[in-house]
């Protein structure tokens, strides 16, 4: 009977323990319970801190228990650091958790220079020691390897470049990458580029060419890897012209920046296009696509610039712009209700009471869609004199607003036709064969005329289809 009231009573404790137990922690018999047994982080640069990762660490007991000893397990040479209820170091004693109470634990990773091309994996350990009982929580990072680009314009460190950037590693770009007067940057298809808090391509007086190829772009993104990241836009600034030299960029994925493409004048002695922008996406910006300002001149077609936090396309003071077959979206997340596009060639310079003013000699937009959630998309705000010339001229385009223009600068436009894109919200811009934007182009406009569409594929005889996509 004695044994049977004991092996009763053992199967109960087994029952009310197996019940104690809950789902994503891992149970010990030396009273602690952590949140999870692995930490895992996503890819991080080498030199370049992650983000700060998190777990608990349970007592389910009735009792407070003390923790002997927490040790990382790779010591001072560990790239991992740890923060345990506020206390950091590579070895904590004496830490004690109350009854059915919790402590932090807090993990940042930071690699050194490895000298490989592919992606490494490092790993680590915290030991927990208590009443003589070891617990470990692993730790594990994706580590990459990069060139660096660092410049300090106050301290009057610049980073130069010129000659042909190499692909077989990332580059990540503090402060700016520059390409400086009379150079030439060629960027080759592949390339991925990261860019720090603020940093910015800065092509100064100098020319850059960007090659990317149809599913081998050219990518500008922040350089936080983590993938709460994906979606945030003004991680860094964006790619700087200043009085540039002709430069070109073929095929380039542009996302989550402060400005996508920001022009600024352009070189005196040249009077071609400042950029030649073609078959890429500009997007999630926090302020703009395309910022053109006191006379660049840009040429862009098969170009996707949409859900910026600001405008698609803004000029100011004046610039010359010929946009053919790309989409001109609004649809940001910022919460501003500002249109897509916004044109005016004037700056009021309250600083100095001045207001700038300068020409648009060429404004053309050819077979684009103008669209997004405001009830007008395209706004002109302009000052004409004797001396300033405004010239525009637009074709065969899907455009909405709240009423159709009657300027004779429009032509063949499809007034508030929806576009009927097949997911916004995920940046699938191909549309249903009932859209506006079907068949509506005309092939002759532009200067070559534009005959294969972002992904490649021939346009449709005399009228394809308007904006980037030929579906």
């Amino acid at each position: 009977m004695k044994l049977y009231l004991f092996l009763f009573t053992v199967l109960i404790a087994l029952a009310s323990l197996l019940q104690s137990c809950k789902k994503n922690l891992i149970s010990s018999k030396e009273h602690l319970e952590f949140s999870l047994d692995t930490l895992v982080f996503d890819t991080v640069f080498t030199t370049i801190g992650s983000t700060t990762q998190q777990f608990k660490i349970y007592n389910k007991e009735n009792k407070t228990v003390r923790i002997d000893e927490i040790e990382l397990m790779g010591g001072e040479s560990s790239p991992f650091r740890m923060n345990i209820d506020g206390l950091q170091g590579t070895n904590l004693a004496g830490l004690e958790i109350e009854a059915t109470d919790s402590l932090f634990a807090f993990v940042e990773v930071t690699l050194s220079i490895n000298g490989q091309n592919l992606p490494m994996i490092v790993e680590d350990s915290i030991r927990f020691r208590t009443n003589g009982k070891d617990q470990y929580v692993k730790l594990a990072v994706w580590g990459q390897d990069a060139y660096f680009h660092y410049s300090n314009f106050q301290a009057g460190i610049f980073d130069l470049n010129e000659g042909t950037w190499p692909n077989d590693k990332p580059h990540v770009v503090y402060g700016a990458a520059i390409v400086d007067s009379a150079k030439s940057l060629t960027i080759p298809a592949g390339t991925d580029i990261f860019l720090h808090k603020n940093a910015l391509m800065y092509v100064y007086k100098g020319s850059l060419n960007i090659q990317g190829t149809l599913g081998n772009e050219v990518t500008f993104q922040g350089d936080r890897l983590e993938s709460m990241y994906d979606d945030v836009a003004g991680q860094y600034y964006g790619i700087y012209f200043q009085e540039a030299q002709p430069s070109t960029i073929d095929y380039a994925i542009i996302k989550n920046g402060i400005s996508g493409i920001h022009m600024y004048s352009r070189d005196a002695a040249s009077s071609g296009y400042t950029l030649h922008l073609t078959n890429s996406i500009i997007e999630n910006n926090a302020s703009y696509g395309v910022f053109l300002y006191s006379g660049p001149k840009l040429k862009a077609e098969n170009c996707v610039i949409a859900k910026n936090g600001a405008h698609a396309l803004l000029v100011l003071e004046g610039a010359d712009f010929n946009f053919n077959h790309c989409d001109l979206l609004g649809y940001g997340t910022g919460g501003n209700s500002t249109p897509a596009v916004g044109i005016s060639n004037f700056y009021n310079d309250y600083a100095n009471n001045t207001t700038n003013v300068g020409s648009i000699n060429e404004g053309k937009i050819y077979n684009s869609v103008i669209y997004g959630n405001e009830i007008s998309e395209i706004v002109f705000d302009t000052i004409s004199d004797a001396a300033i010339t405004l010239s525009f001229d637009i074709q065969n385009c899907v455009i909405k607003r709240e009423t159709a223009a009657s300027e004779n600068y429009y032509s063949s436009i499809y007034w508030n036709g929806n576009p009927l894109f097949n997911d916004i919200t995920v940046g699938d811009y191909l549309f249903s064969a009932s859209s506006a934007m079907n068949n509506h182009g005309n092939a002759s406009l532009g200067t070559p005329p534009v005959t294969t569409d972002i992904k490649g594929l021939p346009r449709s005889g005399s009228t394809p289809d308007i904006g980037a996509y030929e579906n």
